[in-house]
């Protein structure tokens, strides 16, 4: 059995108080489980709980944490809860972090190791107690055995960010965050002395492949869970920050016949009453798919 539960549902920056309780206020963590077999993506500020609950379960129950943890990128917010993550300073831990290849000259070690020097964090990396292995991938499919397979799919985003499709005895979950769609870059405006027809054709048919490239990757998951950090409105004063708009998110689930789209990656600025009201002017009106607001605790079983 697949198993999803939510850690930290928010992006950019943490938003602790009162007007965030509903929803969480943690930045991205999900707990993923093939049977026992735990898998995490993303560290997230959502990592710290996760972690205090995996001492006074898996540890109890097993003996020791074993996790494989899957970075999407190394944006500040998809990293920055690791330091707190009790089990990296227990014996006995063992994690295998994968995460996209950057294409700058620190390596993924690097970036979250970086975290704990003496400028950041009062433990350096040589003091933690775990055993951490680092592996950096592009797209491509990994058997990680037991019949659970891994599939991974560049996004549209700033900074190297990989999606993650996980099949497991004939369930999916797929991650596309943090993503916005791809669109034309060339000047589209006949009155623009950058315009020119050939190219802006150009560019209309490569962002439309590269869009189908995404529909394809999530065809036909059980569970998509999809950037949608902005509203219809919002995203237009904000494209190029790589994030989507909620009607992108409900396009791109309807066009790969998705059975389950959770909004993900939410606004930090949006209270629990902006979400609410999100969640009744566009998942109250879905007819043709099964779509949710995620929120912290919330636990999906397949």
């Amino acid at each position: 059995m697949l198993s999803i539960r939510f850690w930290g549902v928010r992006g950019s920056i943490p938003c602790p108080g009162q007007e965030t309780v509903v929803y969480g206020g943690n930045t991205s963590c999900i707990e993923l489980r093939a049977d026992e077999r735990l898998i995490i993506i993303d560290l997230g500020t959502g990592l710290r709980p996760l972690g205090d609950w995996l001492l006074k379960n898996d540890l109890k129950k097993y003996g020791k944490i074993k996790a494989d943890i899957f970075s999407t990128h190394t944006h500040w917010d998809h990293i920055m809860g690791f330091p707190m993550f009790a089990p990296v300073y227990i014996k006995g831990t063992e994690l295998n972090i994968t995460a996209p290849i950057t294409f700058e000259n620190k390596n993924i070690k690097d970036i979250v190791e970086d975290q704990f020097s003496y400028s950041h964090w009062p433990v350096r990396a040589e003091e933690l107690a775990a055993h951490i292995t680092y592996n950096q991938i592009r797209e491509e499919t990994i058997d990680l055995g037991g019949g659970l397979v891994v599939t991974s799919k560049y996004l549209n985003h700033p900074i190297s960010c990989l999606g993650y499709r996980f099949s497991y005895q004939g369930k999916s979950v797929a991650t596309v965050y943090d993503h916005e769609p791809f669109s034309n870059l060339f000047a589209v405006d006949p009155e623009s002395p950058d315009y020119s027809k050939e190219a802006a054709m150009e560019g209309e048919l490569a962002a439309a492949e590269e869009n189908e490239k995404i529909v394809q990757f999530i065809k036909g998951v059980d569970v998509l869970i999809h950037d949608s950090q902005y509203s219809k409105e919002e995203y237009l004063g904000k494209k190029g920050w790589g994030h989507a708009s909620c009607e992108h998110a409900l396009q791109a689930a309807r066009a790969a016949g998705a059975k389950k789209l959770l909004f993900f990656h939410h606004e930090p600025a949006h209270t629990d009453s902006q979400l609410d009201q999100i969640e009744k002017s566009y998942i109250a009106e879905v007819t043709d798919l099964q779509t949710l607001m995620a929120r912290e605790g919330l636990i999906l079983e397949l």
